[in-house]
């Protein structure tokens, strides 16, 4: 008789087991799939942005005009190129572009803000629209979820 009831219950342990361990890997994937999504969510603007960065080292100045969807068969009416020879040429003031490097990036309504830094001068805002242009950053008004910088800073990166 004791045979008989020795595995009474143990499919019922077992089920609660997979259901359990099934709610965790759900949970657990939802979560690494959030952290994924937000931190590659900005991650072809910022190679946009990485790009122009190194049209400027290279000293391609046309090239990196373009970027801005500026060319000379379309030259920018409020952005000529000696303006932008001014901002980002080898007499610049506020960018180094040998160390101009993206330094953070969030996300803005229809655009993305990137935030480049070098050692000359204070970090400069830029924006990438969805078509991939490229232009200085409005102010950013609302509210906005700032995950990158907040997982920098836990993680000291």
């Amino acid at each position: 008789m004791n045979e008989y009831l020795s595995s009474y219950g143990q499919g019922e342990e077992r089920r609660g087991k997979l259901i359990k361990r099934s709610i965790l890997a759900v949970l657990g994937i939802a979560i690494l799939g959030s952290l994924v999504f937000f931190y590659f969510r900005t991650w072809s603007e910022e190679r946009t942005i990485s790009a122009f960065l190194t049209k400027l080292k290279d000293k391609d100045y046309k090239a990196a005009y373009a970027t801005w969807g500026c060319t000379d068969s379309t030259p920018c009416k409020y952005y000529p190129l000696e303006k932008f020879m001014e901002d980002w040429g080898p007499q610049s003031t506020q960018v180094d572009p040998a160390s101009a490097k993206v330094d953070d990036a969030e996300v803005c309504g229809d655009f993305v803000i990137v935030t480049v830094a070098s050692a000359k001068g204070s970090p400069v805002q830029l924006n990438v629209s969805k078509s991939g242009d490229v232009g200085f950053a409005p102010i950013c008004s609302g509210r906005r979820w700032r995950f990158k910088a907040f997982f920098k800073r836990i993680l000291g990166g």
